[in-house]
């Protein structure tokens, strides 16, 4: 089985560095642009599995280069960056990237992060999500079982989690969640997603104060996380 391909657009070569030697350690294929334009010229000739994108390129803002590689690249896009702004993130989000971290980042975050992205994008939408005999979301029944028993979730409750189970580990933007369940109406309707985030919790987690599934990403969004063996 072939490994796979990872593509580092980043302008410092310490970082492009460190990054190889964390992703050759852990069975990854490692390729890499300092610029734009040969990240762009490296994706279009040799499409990876998935690309790990820097903002701050010296010959095009990274926000670009994300729009132009969603005009055909369908696979996972992580955003590596020194931006705190939540507004870059949220728009980097919106723009079509799969998740995102700061610099410095921790080697384990990254790592998971990526088997995440991966394991989504290979991910057939009708299969049921399992998560550790615990909670189950069946995508092709539409149900929901916590421990064995079948939960009563409203419509619009099934919908805002199915839509985050689909998109496991993956930040999905408060923008993104209002439009895709209330339409665009209602992207500046944030109360409405934390009511409803607030009553899920209240039905799938052990602890709704302590949310091991449905995780807050501060200004941001939300994250569904899977727990697996």
């Amino acid at each position: 089985m072939s490994k796979p391909e990872i593509l580092i657009i980043d302008d410092e070569e310490q970082i492009r560095k460190l990054l190889e030697i964390t992703l050759r350690a852990n069975n990854y294929a490692v390729t890499h642009g300092a610029t734009a334009k040969e990240g762009l010229i490296t994706a279009s000739n040799h499409p990876p599995d998935l690309i790990i994108l820097d903002l701050g390129l010296p010959d095009k803002d990274g926000l670009l280069v994300l729009q132009e590689l969603r005009q055909w690249y369908t696979n996972p896009i992580i955003i590596l960056t020194v931006q705190k702004s939540e507004e870059i993130i949220i728009k980097a989000l919106d723009t079509g990237a799969n998740d995102y971290l700061s610099k410095p980042w921790r080697s384990g975050e990254l790592l998971a992060r990526i088997r995440s992205a991966l394991r989504n994008s290979n991910q057939d939408e009708g299969e049921p999500i399992v998560n550790s005999d615990d909670l189950v979301i069946d995508l092709n029944t539409r149900t929901v079982k916590k421990k064995g028993e079948l939960l009563k979730l409203t419509t619009t409750e099934y919908s805002l989690l199915a839509l985050l189970a689909r998109n496991d580990g993956k930040v999905l933007t408060h923008q993104y969640l209002l439009r895709a369940i209330w339409g665009p109406g209602f992207i500046n309707q944030s109360q409405y997603l934390r009511v409803f985030i607030a009553q899920l919790r209240k039905k799938i987690e052990d602890d709704p104060n302590r949310p091991e599934y449905l995780l807050t990403e501060s200004g941001v969004g939300y994250r569904f996380v899977a727990k697996r063996d």
